[in-house]
């Protein structure tokens, strides 16, 4: 390991980091906040802290593997860390614990939030928190490659560690140019956003704020309520609409850009996306219908909302969907694993991995009848390799093992079970709100630091899907080996 390179390229990006905090300094000035303090010690601290790791580190060297691992969960836990100092050096957090637990959530778009009342926070505050969403959405390493090019090859090694998805789809031969390409399609549905919320009725500050969670799938909002705050039909279908976009495959949207938009709609994955979509609002609209007595067209639009919402792992509520019948529930916590597409800014397992784990679970099948035959799975008339399957039943393995590890460990604080397991789903999927004392109309609050600290860490693994933090667990990770 070079450790002396990680530090040197963590010290740039923490540089970074300091200077994307400057924008919510200014406003603060601007509008006079007593927040101007606090954000202006968190910014002193990120530019001091990585100036002096660039200054004293090598700027330039190979970018291996392990440095790539090591620089990528290194870059979030700095950016978790320091992100958290606003919060708490503001007085907007009891504990340090709480302003981490915050800040992790909005880095990682998991929206799950521990205040209690927004109206007590300063607007510049609020803006930071919806700022760290957008920059986590795309990703912070993904974002550093595009601004500092000196990387080099091992641009390859940090892409790969971050991007979500059973592969990390380029749509450029060069790393730096699909991450431009990546963030210049992400910049423009944001700013699209804006325009069409503004002009449904909402504010600048406020259609600024929910664009930036929308298009990273992240869920903060500027009020308590959340969406269900506006009661606007248009607004709604707005945020639906961006959600969807959002959590499908940013690497997808590019190349139907480029080469036709057939090329989206013909997608496996995509297709599946929407018709699960589809298929679970129509099932919410009719239990809501039939078990709540709502009206079709109010049960039809509040299910669109919150079907989009928690599968693209956004978390915004335009209804109290904790008192919703048992079938419409259930249908929503199934959904908190499922997530969005490969490529998208939303969490759980992904739309592929599951379309993969089925084709592979009907070729086994297939070959307890006739044990003799080949069965080779595709997808998009493409072959897929078995080393990608087996990565993926790894995956499913480890996800599903982190998750009942970690409803253990919540319910060990106290937490009733399905409470501990909607809470733990939410944070792992990167989801945001859950169900029972975690619901949409209520924060994380009220769970105890160590809740807070495993539920921390489940928004950390979920967001880097689980190699990257995994993989400092095996002792030949540490060791030296030439060939890594």
């Amino acid at each position: 390991m070079h450790y002396p390179l990680v530090a040197g390229i963590l010290g740039r990006l923490m540089l970074v980091y300091g200077l994307f905090m400057v924008v919510p300094l200014a406003l603060a000035i601007v509008w006079r906040e007593a927040s101007i303090g606090a954000l202006t010690i968190s910014v002193l601290s990120c530019l001091v802290t990585g100036g002096v790791m660039a200054f004293l580190a090598p700027s330039s060297g190979r970018i291996g593997i392990r440095e790539g691992y090591a620089t990528v969960l290194g870059g979030w836990l700095f950016a978790s860390l320091f992100g958290a100092l606003p919060y708490w050096l503001g007085g907007v957090m009891p504990t340090y614990i709480d302003a981490v637990f915050e800040t992790v959530s909005g880095l990682t778009t998991t929206g799950a939030s521990v205040i209690d009342r927004l109206d007590d926070v300063p607007r510049s505050i609020i803006f930071w928190r919806s700022m760290t969403h957008w920059l986590g959405g795309m990703g912070i390493i993904v974002l550093f490659i595009v601004i500092l090019p000196h990387i080099g090859a091992g641009a390859a090694h940090l892409f790969k560690a971050e991007v979500p998805g059973p592969t990390a789809d380029r749509v450029s031969p060069r790393i730096r140019d699909t991450a431009i390409a990546l963030w210049i399609i992400y910049t423009i549905l944001t700013v699209a956003e804006i325009v069409l919320l503004m002009l449904a009725g909402m504010s600048l500050f406020d259609a600024v704020n929910h664009a930036f969670a929308t298009l990273a799938t992240g869920g903060f909002s500027t009020k308590d309520a959340s969406i269900k705050h506006y009661d606007s039909l248009a607004i709604e279908l707005i945020v639906v609409l961006f959600m969807i976009i959002a959590g499908g495959n940013f690497a997808l949207y590019f190349q139907g850009w480029q080469k036709g938009w057939h090329r989206v709609y013909r997608d496996t994955e995509f297709k599946v996306y929407l018709v699960i979509i589809a298929a679970s609002t129509f099932l919410i609209a009719v239990n809501l219908c039939l078990a709540a007595g709502e009206e079709a067209g109010k049960a039809l639009r509040v299910a669109l909302f919150q079907v989009a919402s928690i599968i693209t792992t956004t978390g915004f509520a335009s209804a109290d969907f904790d008192a919703w019948p048992p079938l419409a529930k259930l249908v929503l916590f199934i959904l908190m694993f499922i997530g969005g597409s490969a490529g998208s800014t939303a969490g759980g397992i992904k739309v592929s991995r599951i379309i993969l784990l089925v084709k592979q679970g009907w070729a086994e099948l297939k070959r307890s009848l006739h044990p003799r035959v080949v069965v080779s799975i595709c997808v998009d008339q493409k072959s897929v390799e078995p080393t990608v399957l087996n990565t993926v039943c790894q995956f499913f393995f480890l996800y599903m093992f982190t998750f009942f590890a970690a409803v253990l460990l919540v319910a060990a604080t106290g937490l009733a079970p399905f409470d501990a397991m909607s809470a733990v789903a939410a944070t792992l999927g990167n989801v945001g709100p859950g169900f029972g004392v975690v619901g949409p109309t209520t924060t994380y609050s009220s769970l105890s630091p160590l809740a807070k600290t495993v539920l921390t860490l489940c928004m950390l693994l979920g967001r880097l899907e689980l190699f990257t933090l995994l993989v400092f667990l095996r002792p030949e990770f540490w060791r030296a080996h030439r060939n890594w």
